[in-house]
């Protein structure tokens, strides 16, 4: 594909017919107008070759995940998914490439109704910038300071595969095949909680996704909170979809389990009363709940194992600077 330009690769690539907004990808701005009563959530992710992704992954599986970890933002925020902006950096331009990401790109996209509204393409080492853009009813949005003592805590999902994956890749875990292609597909492709988060809407008292570990992440709630929390290290470690048929250690489990981060499943929170609602919101989401601890006045996180015990050992989250 010599020669082709950066408006021919727009064309080719990422045009598609504008359903929603009345200016498509090819004009200077696209026009978001939020229904009646409605709030914009917006949110932006980058992904960056080396630090996000490695550079043997599956184009499809990566377009898939550029929009998937912006989703989930949207996701912990119980919104509906509206749009959204692509800023792409290349090397080169490779056509095979092109075609795999913008398939897995568009196929979640569709998925959730969000349609590319526009962006920027141009030279460089290889880097992906999302932002998206959706929708939630006015004074509904989950946010990260509601959280109450006495609240229970949840996570959706399974944790931890993602890190694992990580190992294996790095050479310091070996995993048999079929529990390293699990894990590897949660890595690369993971799920946002699109259905549960808007499910969830006025049931949770809070709301984060865990992108950088479930310790860090919830971390966030407590802090805009003000309370701390106590939380079940063992039941965290329990929710490696890779099981226990792996015979790993439950030091590494709890490792990979509180602090792997790439998880992209949403930790909250809810009062002790809500439990059946939030239950109702998985199954109607389609998507596991499970609750692995409870809310505190008392500042700071206690880990304890399945026992009640204290947890010595200590997990940090993922920080791109430290």
């Amino acid at each position: 594909m010599s020669g082709t330009g950066e408006f021919d690769l727009i064309a080719r690539y990422f045009t598609r017919p504008a359903r929603r907004s009345p200016l498509g990808v090819g004009d200077d701005c696209a026009l978001l107008a939020p229904a009646a009563g409605m709030q914009l959530a917006v949110s932006t992710d980058m992904l960056v070759e080396g630090r996000h992704f490695l550079s043997t992954v599956d184009p499809a599986r990566l377009g898939h995940k550029a929009l998937a970890v912006n989703l989930s933002d949207l996701a912990a925020c119980g919104a509906r998914p509206l749009a959204f902006t692509l800023a792409l950096s290349l090397p080169a331009v490779d056509a095979a490439w092109l075609e795999g990401f913008s398939r897995g790109l568009f196929a979640l996209a569709d998925a959730h109704g969000c349609e590319l509204v526009g962006g920027d393409t141009t030279r460089g080492p290889l880097n992906l910038c999302i932002t998206v853009f959706g929708e939630v009813p006015a004074g509904a949005a989950l946010l990260r300071s509601g959280a109450r003592a006495g609240d229970d805590v949840w996570v959706s999902g399974t944790l931890g595969d993602a890190r694992l994956a990580l190992e294996v890749f790095r050479g310091t875990l070996a995993l048999p095949a079929d529990s390293f292609e699990l894990a590897r597909g949660r890595m690369e492709q993971p799920t946002p909680r699109v259905a549960l988060g808007m499910a969830l809407r006025g049931i949770a008292t809070a709301a984060v996704d865990i992108s950088d570990g479930l310790v860090g992440d919830l971390g966030h709630i407590l802090k805009a909170s003000g309370v701390g929390a106590r939380l079940d290290a063992d039941a965290a470690a329990k929710l490696l979809a890779t099981g226990d048929s792996t015979g790993l250690d439950i030091d590494l489990r709890r490792l990979c389990a509180l602090a792997g981060g790439d998880d992209y499943e949403l930790a909250f929170t809810a009062p002790p009363a809500a439990r059946a609602a939030v239950e109702q919101a998985g199954r109607a989401s389609a998507t596991p709940v499970t609750r692995i601890g409870a809310i505190e006045a008392e500042a700071g996180l206690r880990l304890v194992d399945a026992q009640g015990a204290a947890v010595t050992q200590r997990f940090a989250s993922f920080d791109h600077f430290a």
